[in-house]
């Protein structure tokens, strides 16, 4: 998970909700939703290097569907292709090794997805709280 401020369009690394059950990561989630209020979510939409679906870009849009579901919130799809290379890539620069990159690496992810959604819309196209 990641955050980020629609005004200045900065995107930071937050948490990871791991392998738990989808109820579980539900409530995380929600706790997040209710401590941050953001406007809108953005989800990582996974494909292959060509830009082709596979199973998990199913899954991704069902997961961005509950989210919509469950929060009322509005959920952005974005093109997470090569994020997992380019956080550990990152995280390598900055001298980040083992264990502690492993950690670190999928919320780096989410910051990228998050920044690449800020660098990708519109300023007035972020939708806040109505």
């Amino acid at each position: 998970m990641a955050v980020g401020n629609a005004l200045v369009r900065v995107a930071h690394p937050l948490t990871t909700i791991a392998g738990e059950a989808t109820a579980a990561r539900l409530r995380a989630i929600a706790a997040l939703v209710d401590e941050w209020q953001p406007g809108v979510l953005v989800v990582g939409r996974p494909v292959h290097a060509d830009g082709g679906e596979h199973e998990m870009t199913a899954r991704a849009e069902r997961f961005a569907r509950q989210l919509e579901g469950r929060f009322g919130l509005g959920v952005a799809r974005v093109d997470e292709r090569f994020t997992t290379v380019g956080a550990d890539a990152e995280l390598l620069a900055a001298g980040v090794r083992g264990s502690s990159r492993k950690a670190a690496r999928d919320q780096v992810a989410a910051q990228l997805i998050l920044q690449s959604w800020f660098d990708e819309t519109k300023r007035n196209d972020i939708r806040g709280p109505a």
